[in-house]
C-alpha cells in the first residue's frame, strides 16, 4: 500500500485568508436569550484531495447589542462552497467572523461532517466574552 503524499503547511493554511461575503447585523432588542441557527447544507472542498466536504453547521449564541442577519449568513456560508479549507479551520474561521461581526456574550459553532473514509467528525469551537464587571 503506497503512503499518501504528506500534508503541508500550505494545505493547513488553505482558505484562511479567503475573502468571504460580509456578515450583516441588526440591533438586538432584548437581553438574556439564546439563538440557535442550523445550516444543514454546508459544503467546502478539501484542500489536499479536492473532494467536497458536506456537513451541518450549528451556531448557538447569546447576543449582546447585535444579532447576525440570516440572509447575510446564508451568503457567507455559501462562500465556503468552492473554498479549499479543512473543516476544522472552517469552523474556527466561522467563529472568529461571528465574534468580529456581532460581539456576542458567548457563541458556539459546531460542525457535524458527513462520513468520509468510514469516519465522521464533529468540530466545536467556542467563544466566551471576558467579564468586565468589577467584583
Amino acid at each position: 500500500m503506497a503512503m499518501p503524499t504528506k500534508y503541508t503547511a500550505e494545505h493547513a493554511r488553505s482558505g484562511l485568508d479567503a475573502k468571504l461575503p460580509p456578515l450583516a447585523t441588526w440591533p438586538n432588542q432584548f437581553p438574556n436569550y439564546e439563538i440557535t441557527i442550523t445550516i444543514p447544507e454546508y459544503t467546502s472542498i478539501c484542500p489536499k484531495t479536492g473532494l467536497p466536504d458536506f456537513g451541518t453547521v450549528t451556531i448557538r449564541y447569546v447576543p449582546d447589542k447585535l444579532c447576525v442577519e440570516l440572509k447575510s449568513l446564508k451568503y457567507y456560508i455559501l462562500g465556503y462552497r468552492n473554498l479549499g479549507i479543512f473543516y476544522e479551520n472552517a469552523i474556527n474561521h466561522i467563529l472568529q467572523d461571528l465574534v468580529k461581526a456581532c460581539r456576542p456574550i458567548w457563541v458556539t459553532v459546531t460542525g457535524e461532517f458527513n462520513t468520509r473514509g468510514g469516519m465522521r467528525s464533529t468540530i466545536e469551537a467556542r467563544y466566551q466574552r471576558k467579564s468586565t464587571r468589577k467584583q
